[in-house]
């Protein structure tokens, strides 16, 4: 059985005073919805059942807040008295599981794909999968040709990589974790230990990826939020909504599909931005009737009425345009715990 773990014992210093009375977790996106919310839906709909929190500083308003059953998952929490360090809190959780463990930094908004990283993770020979994504310029680049300057990009992908803070750890990794190191920090320690010795390798797609470690972090978040709505599969980000037309952007991660639904009066065109899949149209009694291939630039029109579910074989980005009726949806199936 695979665990989940998250590591939430970090005393959230940089985010003072937001972090005053409250874990860093506990910081809200958006109303009412947490960095510990996103992180915990993002485990569920990995399949995830169980859970570890690697708590410490005002654990205590984490219990309070989820207990230990929040919606389909159990919650174990491993407390510290004080922090001691990423080593101690992962192999705290290695020796409380005796199984394969997920684990996430506490404080990273992403949209990876956790189930698909697990697939990869567990057909690799290597005891430890590290989540990897490119790392942004802290600056804005300037381009030069000659004596001018033909172009500004603002703050690029660099070609270099980031540890993204998600750990596939296979259970035969404990001894890893055992040994003695002069650091309490994985990075530090396992992590290099298990790169010399053959056992590290990487897990990495073109998704969304954010670490919360200041202020402004939160209020760039905040911001990518206000018209987001995270889904079981993916998310819908409203662009525009007026009383003539509807624009939304939809993210559907690989293997993932939308519920089977339709609206009573909304009229909307899919445009494909990047990525493979398909549409799905079904008749009264749910019996599949039509499939319509979906690739980059792929434009489909869904009628009123049409009970239909798009279907991402590889991570969809799509823009949907339409008549304004945003709350007009009936999902007849959903295939994933709300």
């Amino acid at each position: 059985m695979l665990i989940g773990g998250i590591l939430a014992g970090g005393y959230g210093k940089r985010l003072l005073p937001l972090t005053k009375d409250y874990p860093k977790q506990l910081i809200e996106i958006k109303e009412n919805y947490t960095i510990l919310d996103k992180q915990l839906n993002d485990l569920r709909f990995a399949d995830i059942k169980n859970v570890y929190l690697m708590v410490g500083y005002l654990y205590e308003k984490i219990i309070e807040r989820y207990g230990h059953k929040w919606k389909d998952l159990n919650l174990t929490y491993l407390i510290e008295d004080k922090p001691q360090g990423t080593l101690f809190a992962i192999r705290n959780a290695l020796e409380h599981s005796n199984s394969d463990m997920i684990i996430m930094n506490g404080d990273i908004i992403c949209d990876f794909n956790l189930k698909k990283m697990i697939e990869v993770a567990r057909k690799r020979k290597e005891l430890i999968t590290i989540a990897i994504t490119k790392m942004p310029s802290p600056y804005g680049i300037v381009i030069i040709e000659e004596n001018k300057i033909v172009n500004f990009i603002e703050k690029p992908l660099l070609p270099h990589y980031i540890n993204a803070g998600i750990y596939y750890i296979k259970k035969e990794a404990i001894d890893l974790f055992k040994r003695d190191y002069m650091s309490t920090d994985v990075e530090r320690t396992v992590f290099p230990k298990a790169a010399i010795e053959g056992e590290l390798t990487y897990y990495t797609e073109d998704a969304f990826w954010h670490s919360i470690d200041s202020i402004k972090d939160v209020e760039l978040i905040r911001d990518f939020y206000k018209n987001r709505e995270d889904k079981p599969w993916g998310w819908e980000r409203t662009l525009v909504n007026n009383e003539k037309y509807l624009v939304k952007e939809l993210y559907i991660k690989a293997g993932y599909r939308t519920s089977i639904h339709y609206h009573k009066e909304r009229d909307e065109t899919l445009n494909v931005i990047r990525g493979l899949g398909y549409l799905e149209i079904f008749d009264n009694n749910l019996n599949l009737i039509k499939k319509e291939f979906l690739a980059t630039n792929s434009i489909v029109r869904i009628r009123p009425n049409t009970i239909h579910s798009i279907v991402a074989e590889e991570s969809l980005l799509l823009q949907e345009y339409s008549t304004p009726y945003p709350n007009d949806v009936v999902r007849l199936k959903d295939f994933y715990l709300r």
